[in-house]
């Protein structure tokens, strides 16, 4: 959220310093009626273009991307505190995205036939259905967006976006790149609105779908309204994602992986390693490890080279990461580094290992969205898997362990997540699903998969004579 006045404008302001970036105007009611009549509109033209037309543009808005790319990781960095070069790294992803969907989408979208009964013929065509409204977070103030609105776009619908207030300067950014690389007016449109205004889209008649990535609670919410009005969600939301350390595991590998799967992006994604689960015969040996290396990031200006970690996104983020794990300390949990807020200006907070996580604990239930590590010991294998799963969460997890084959078999069989990471962290690749199971949400982005999430899937059948 951003900086609330009381003239129906808000502040963004930057996490490093506390100092105000921009000051933004919500929107009218009529402008967003208005907007989203613009809007379905454009997609009445847009969903009989051509996959190659459509491509065309996909293609050219991953360009303008990379063209425009140090202005967009210089504002991502001030609005919301990621590091620079990581910034840099989220566009390119971007740019992988639009150039995936613009490749491989006639391919998934392609006409089926098959064989009836009575020996007639079947087609299955994938239509758009129309304007899909997107709810997105600030934590990946690009690729969050991209990630819908290209597979969509892609797949013949037009796209509606609310995006964190605190963000709001990179939405409108995306929205000139959009436009700079030929996409027709209407079909990408940045709401800049409230929450009650937010509700009434989702009722509106025009709106055909509705995307959220956020919290659970979040999620119940969109969840609702949306099913009250017989519309389809896909909700991509929170977890407190498990990595196995076995017995087996390279420790060298477990460690430089999993401080780096936890402090990524300043440890606020939704699929960031979180708890680490390692089996009693190596705890100590990777525990050593971890906390000396967790204890030696450079926390500083997300703008420098040499910084490992930058500061939350806000101030508020800030103090209910503190609260949870002031609170896990108070239900037993131990402080291994880290756990103080860092004095002076910008919204920081130290690199934080915690020990002794029971059940009960902010730092084992729920999710810690920053650089927080929750450390449990198992007794074995199993022990590890269980506590894994001993969660209302299921959006991605990892192993460690030199026997891959076992790994997979165990993620595969065992771990009740959407996504599974052997000797690595999790990031997104766009030729591989991004999901989750339980109050992690439902539906799939990537891989091809996104592109049948707003789609008519219809079935044409066709009586042949004798």
């Amino acid at each position: 959220m951003g900086t609330e006045t009381k003239d129906n404008t808000f502040k963004t302001t930057n996490p490093t310093n506390g100092k105000t970036l921009e000051t933004y105007t919500h929107m009218s009611d009529q402008e967003v009626q208005e907007t989203i009549k613009k809007s379905h509109e454009a997609f009445k033209s847009w969903r009989f273009k051509s996959f190659e037309e459509r491509a065309k543009i996909i293609s050219a808005i991953g360009k303008e991307l990379n063209t425009q790319k140090t202005e967009l990781s210089k504002l991502m960095t001030d609005e919301m505190g990621k590091l620079l070069k990581q910034s840099h790294q989220e566009v390119t992803l971007c740019s992988a995205i639009c150039d995936y969907c613009a490749s491989n989408a006639s391919e998934i979208l392609k006409n089926e036939e098959r064989e009836l009964s009575d020996g007639g013929r079947g087609i299955i065509t994938f239509s758009p259905v129309g304007v899909i409204y997107g709810i997105q977070p600030w934590n990946y103030p690009s690729y969050q967006v991209i990630r819908y609105a290209i597979t969509n776009l892609m797949a013949g619908n037009s796209v509606l976006l609310k995006h964190a207030a605190n963000v709001t300067g990179t939405a409108k950014l995306l929205e000139k790149i959009f436009k700079d690389a030929g996409l027709p007016d209407g079909l990408f449109s940045v709401l800049v609105i409230d929450h009650d205004q937010s509700d009434a889209i989702i009722e509106h008649k025009l709106v055909r779908g509705v995307t959220l990535t956020g919290s659970p609670g979040a999620g119940k919410v969109i969840g609702k309204k949306a099913g009250a009005e017989l519309k389809k969600t896909v909700l991509e939301l929170g977890s407190n994602d498990a990595y196995l350390v076995l017995h087996d595991a390279d420790i060298e590998v477990a460690v430089e992986k999993s401080v780096q799967g936890r402090i990524y992006n300043n440890g606020e994604t939704c699929i960031a390693a979180k708890r680490f689960i390692a089996v009693e015969s190596i705890y100590e040996d990777f525990k050593t490890a971890f906390v000396k290396a967790m204890n030696a990031l450079t926390l500083g200006d997300p703008n420098k080279d040499d910084t490992d970690l930058g500061p939350m996104a806000r101030k508020d983020l800030r103090e209910k990461i503190h609260e949870q794990v002031t609170e896990s300390v108070e239900k037993g949990a131990t402080i291994l580094c880290g756990g103080q807020i860092k004095e002076g200006d910008g919204f920081y907070y130290p690199a934080t290992v915690l020990e002794n996580v029971k059940p009960g604990q902010p730092a084992y239930d729920d999710e810690l969205f920053g650089p927080v590590a929750s450390l449990i010991k198992a007794k074995d294998e199993d022990d590890a898997m269980r506590i894994a799963n001993d969660s209302r969460f299921g959006l991605g997890g990892g192993i460690f362990s030199k026997d891959v084959d076992r790994a997979i078999e165990l993620a595969s069989k065992h771990f009740d997540t959407g996504m599974v990471f052997i000797n690595s962290f999790g990031l997104a690749e766009p030729n591989m699903p991004f999901g989750g199971v339980k109050d992690s949400g439902y539906g799939r982005e990537h891989g091809g998969f996104g592109l049948k999430e707003f789609v008519n899937t219809k079935a044409i059948m066709i009586s042949e004579d004798d």
